[in-house]
């Protein structure tokens, strides 16, 4: 059994594959590694500490093969995660909102980040909303990861 672990963003975000299959991500937060699939979340000091937990031999993939695509452009904005390659890149110290555009010429700014938004129905998680969106709803955020987006939304909805 062969674990691949393919770089999606540098030195930073990782798809982890058991032949040929997704079985979870990987990431690289303050020095610590935080391994995520369906079932737990796990974090790790070095890569040496998820080989002994899972007992898989790792196969770091900094190159893609023809039918794989390597981001090559960050994919953040202050640190905070984006759904695409931010332009026009701004931190709103009033809001402390890292805001970008997703095209040069676009008018239309976005939340770098993980947020939670209360809409009539409860709140919700969202992924680099608008920042009109963000003006308009009670919103916590950003959040880096995921995880940390989960923990306060399940705060939030207690």
């Amino acid at each position: 059994m062969t674990t691949k672990v393919k770089m999606i963003i540098k030195d930073k975000f990782w798809i982890v594959e058991e032949n040929g299959d997704r079985i979870g991500t990987l990431s690289l937060n303050d020095d610590r590694y935080m391994f995520s699939n369906k079932v737990e979340t796990c974090y790790f000091d070095n890569t040496q500490q998820i080989k002994k937990k899972f007992g898989f031999n790792i196969t770091w993939s900094d190159k893609s093969s023809s039918t794989e695509k390597v981001v090559d452009t960050k994919l953040e904005a202050y640190g905070y995660p984006t759904s695409v390659a931010p332009y026009n890149s701004i931190y709103d110290v009033k809001r402390r909102l890292p805001l970008f555009t997703k095209s040069e010429k676009s008018k239309s700014m976005y939340c770098a980040g993980y947020h939670i938004i209360k809409f009539n129905k409860g709140w919700v998680r969202s992924f680099c909303p608008k920042l009109k969106t963000v003006e308009q709803y009670q919103t916590k955020g950003p959040f880096k990861t995921e995880f940390e987006m989960k923990e306060e939304l399940s705060r939030a909805n207690s």
